[in-house]
């Protein structure tokens, strides 16, 4: 059972599991379906370091939330139109991600409270390349995105005073007010456009931990489209119309917090929560 306490914020504080300081194990997954393996060798192929003009650093961020075999169709479509991130002959690509937040979430309740000014932290090893990087998320309006990252020999497990400074500079946080929150893995696809400053994330197999729980969110595919501060038009963007798929301002983070954290408010997030359940037709489990 997690422990708390009132915080001077007001906000109920979670007290870290003794655990915090692995990576979870989580079971091992069957792997995504349907088999996009096979639909991504239908793509061309981008190299990181080809990638590396459009990385997007300052940009525009629009999020779908969809069943695995939407986006198994809308990809279908999309072949001339793409090329995907090859990333030592892996075209699906594994994330390991650990969120930091103070010990009452103001992180988190931030984004709850819908502020239009907030941070998130979190250290992630790009498995595949065997890149780590400690990475502050800067949102400064309702669709624009600033990410500044540091790279790091390993998946940062706790600030050190060098990785403190760094989220000082980028963030209106002191180092020791943050400890990790939230283990996350799945699988991502990254897409780059053929014509124009824009990448696709589209992630699946998702999978939140902390302590001893754990929660698999199968069928569940998020989307995510980056563009440079310009508006363009999207391919992508296009089919999600097509399909009625609306946008959705959808944290992964806030999503494994309201799961796992039961303490924790999560009023605003039920919507999400509701849409999420539907979508995987009563799939989900908890490990």
């Amino acid at each position: 059972m997690l422990a708390n306490s009132t915080a001077s914020s007001g906000h109920t504080a979670v007290a870290p599991h003794p655990g915090h300081q692995r990576l979870f194990h989580f079971r091992p997954a069957s792997g995504p379906c349907p088999d996009f393996s096979s639909l991504l060798a239908r793509f061309a192929p981008i190299s990181l370091g080809e990638m590396a003009g459009v990385s997007l650093l300052k940009r525009t961020e629009v999020k779908y939330v969809m069943h695995e075999r939407q986006l198994y169709d809308v990809l279908t479509g999309l072949v001339p139109h793409y090329r995907v991130l090859e990333v030592n002959r892996v075209r699906l690509n594994l994330y390991h991600t650990l969120y930091f937040d103070t010990p009452d979430f103001a992180l988190y309740h931030a984004h709850h409270a819908g502020a239009r000014n907030r941070y998130k932290v979190r250290s992630r090893s790009y498995v595949d390349s065997r890149l780590s990087f400690l990475e502050v998320k800067h949102k400064v309006s309702d669709d624009k995105t600033v990410k500044s990252r540091l790279q790091t020999n390993d998946l940062v497990t706790r600030l050190t005073v060098e990785t403190g400074e760094f989220v000082a500079a980028h963030a209106a946080l002191e180092q020791e007010t943050l400890e990790p929150k939230l283990w996350n893995e799945y699988l991502r696809i990254t897409l780059v456009s053929r014509y124009q400053p824009e990448r696709l994330t589209l992630d699946v197999n998702l999978r939140f931990g902390w302590g001893e729980t754990a929660v698999a969110l199968p069928s569940i595919a998020i989307a995510e489209v980056k563009q440079d501060q310009r508006p363009t038009q999207s391919d992508f963007v296009r089919q999600m119309h097509i399909r009625h798929i609306r946008p959705n301002g959808f944290s992964k983070y806030c999503l494994g917090v309201a799961m796992l954290y039961p303490m924790v408010k999560h009023n605003g997030f039920k919507p999400k929560l509701r849409l999420v359940e539907k979508l995987m037709q009563e799939e989900s489990y908890v490990q």
